[in-house]
């Protein structure tokens, strides 16, 4: 699969001040890449948490999201995967289940500005979409 998986903390750009991410963020998404169900929690978390939004307009930024692309589910499989990259490459846990996802979609690119960028990993490629 040629589309990349997008990390949450590319997508919460939309919301920035930063004009230059958030096009970019924006242009990513109109590629139609891949989020786990992950990924929407996080949003929903730092959305409400950080950023203090009401509900409303968390419901519309998720709509969109949903809309622009391919959500995976979270599995048992994605589950045990994540561990294995844990242990074997010292990933967060959160990192490493992004990155499950994203090896169970058949993904070979993730764009996430916190994961190493150019780390490999199970012919994964992590990519900062910014730099």
């Amino acid at each position: 699969m040629n589309r990349p998986f997008i990390d949450s903390n590319v997508i919460l750009y939309l919301l920035s001040a930063d004009s230059t991410k958030a096009d970019r963020a924006e242009a990513l998404l109109s590629e139609r890449g891949i989020i786990s169900v992950q990924v929407l929690n996080e949003i929903v978390s730092v959305c409400l948490r950080k950023l203090k939004m009401p509900w409303e307009e968390i419901d519309d930024i998720l709509v969109a999201v949903k809309a622009a692309c391919d959500v995976v589910p979270i599995t048992l499989q994605t589950h045990a995967t994540a561990i294995d990259m844990t242990k074997r490459y010292q990933l967060s846990f959160y990192d490493a289940l992004i990155c499950a996802a994203a090896v169970l979609a058949g993904v070979t690119l993730i764009l996430s500005e916190d994961i190493q960028t150019g780390m490999e990993l199970y012919g994964l490629t992590i990519k900062n979409p910014f730099r």
